[in-house]
């Protein structure tokens, strides 16, 4: 085993009785595994539900789910067995890919903590970007797909349920959701906070990388229609148009549409400001001094600095959002703390049910042996009284039969462990059988 993978493994005998289920996590992201490689790794959507199927015939593995983002894949296990190694050369199988060469980016997790990390990633906790909230829905996703095809039972889906139900609990009770932490968010937050509701603004979007894409997704979101992409690559920025149904225009022709605009957001790899003063003044002439929000988030700057000595414009630059950002990401590292203390309670809930199991076991085995004996000795009664015995006799008899054959088996171990001085033995019968018995008493003499 690679020294990098993190295991850490589960103390079988704290649990039940019975053959224990243990859960186990085995993945890679963003802090483990480069782009390249988490793209090798990742499963398409197309490709999911083979996995799923081919990954629940693994030897030993009861239930099964995959988690597959651009940022992490990870596989949810429940299996009977110590079998990291299976797994690990399934998926490096199913890639077509040399186990050893991803080992090293690998880590596993078995049962403890994958019930705490399961709870961390629909969190946001274990996120790129801390607190986001996509990934809970990317979980759900998982879930449902391994819910349809038939690999998630009991104890996974559990798990899912009680993780969902975290996730909803930390964006209830801390803030980590409240506070931008990219330069994308915190520039459609602000226009938010401007201008209260965005739906009927008309946004200028200066470039189509990926922070204009980003920062396009948050505005649809918000419920913005009317989007404008300006960029020097038209074609660029039409496929990006396209997919929120906006418009494309070249870099040239920003003049143009400037006094359309609410908001205008930019961010080029331009050596050169691509807005410059005097355009902006023609266009809140066209505006009849109506304002204009403005944020650069390009460096070097897209948009000249001198623009925001005219009145009615309100430009901010990359540096003044990332002053917003910093004091919102404290924001969320402290209310991430919060978020812990609230996973490491649902944690120990989760495995207390787990252990409460095999209670269940042991109780329905106990039920089924009493009735058995109940059963017989009703029966031997019955034909007691079919035969004409006195009914006073048959219900001694029947009383006094069932004290004895309930009672006799633990009475014989009771017996032996106070020869062998189990007096833990003696004190548990005792809570388990007399404390009720003497509560019951108490009761009847307060009466």
């Amino acid at each position: 085993m690679h020294p990098s993978l993190k295991i850490t493994r589960f103390p079988l005998n704290t649990l039940t009785r019975k053959s224990f289920m243990s859960l186990i996590t085995l993945g890679i992201n963003h802090k483990t595994a480069p782009l390249e490689l988490r793209e090798r790794l990742a499963f398409t959507p197309q490709s999911l539900p083979e996995a799923l199927l081919s990954l629940k015939k693994l030897k030993h593995i009861e239930e099964a789910s995959i988690l597959s983002t651009c940022n992490r894949t990870e596989i949810y296990c429940v299996t009977s067995e110590d079998n990291d190694q299976a797994i690990i050369q399934w998926f490096s199988q199913f890639h077509g890919l040399d186990e050893n060469k991803i080992k090293e980016h690998l880590y596993i997790h078995d049962h403890e903590e994958t019930v705490r990390h399961a709870m961390e990633v629909a969190c946001g906790l274990d996120s790129m970007i801390l607190g986001e909230p996509q990934i809970a829905g990317q979980m759900k996703d998982a879930y449902a797909l391994a819910n349809e095809n038939g690999t998630i039972g009991q104890l996974l889906g559990k798990l899912y349920q009680r993780a969902f139900a975290v996730s909803k609990q930390v964006r209830t009770d801390t803030d980590i959701g409240s506070s931008p932490v990219s330069v994308a968010f915190a520039a459609v937050s602000l226009a938010k906070q401007i201008f209260g509701d965005l739906t009927k603004t008309t946004v200028l979007l200066v470039g189509a990388g990926e922070t204009i894409e980003l920062t396009t997704r948050h505005l649809h979101a918000q419920g913005v229609k009317n989007i404008i992409i300006a960029n020097r690559s038209v074609e660029r920025a039409q496929k990006l148009a396209d997919e929120f149904d906006g418009e494309a225009i070249s870099l040239q022709h920003i003049g143009t549409h400037l006094h359309r605009c609410d908001i205008v957001i930019a961010s080029t790899a331009s050596p050169l400001p691509i807005i410059g003063k005097g355009t902006v003044e023609r266009a809140l002439k066209q505006r009849k001094r109506e304002p204009i929000f403005m944020v650069d988030l390009a460096v070097p700057r897209d948009i000249e600095p001198e623009v925001n000595e005219l009145d009615d414009i309100y430009l901010y630059s990359v540096d003044d959002l990332q002053s917003v950002i910093e004091e919102n990401m404290e924001n969320r590292q402290q209310a991430a703390q919060q978020a812990h203390e609230i996973i490491d309670t649902q944690v120990t809930h989760f495995l207390d049910w787990q252990r409460s199991l095999g209670a269940v076991d042991v109780i329905a085995q106990i039920r089924q042996h009493t009735e058995n004996i109940s059963n017989d000795v009703l029966n031997k009664a019955k034909k007691q009284l079919a035969a004409g015995q006195n009914a006073d006799e048959v219900l001694d008899y029947l009383a006094h039969t069932l004290t004895n054959k309930f009672l006799h088996q633990p009475s014989t171990h009771l017996r032996q462990a106070s020869q062998d001085d189990r007096d833990d033995i003696l004190d548990l019968a005792q809570n388990l059988f007399l404390k009720n018995a003497a509560d019951n008493a108490q009761k009847t003499e307060d009466k």
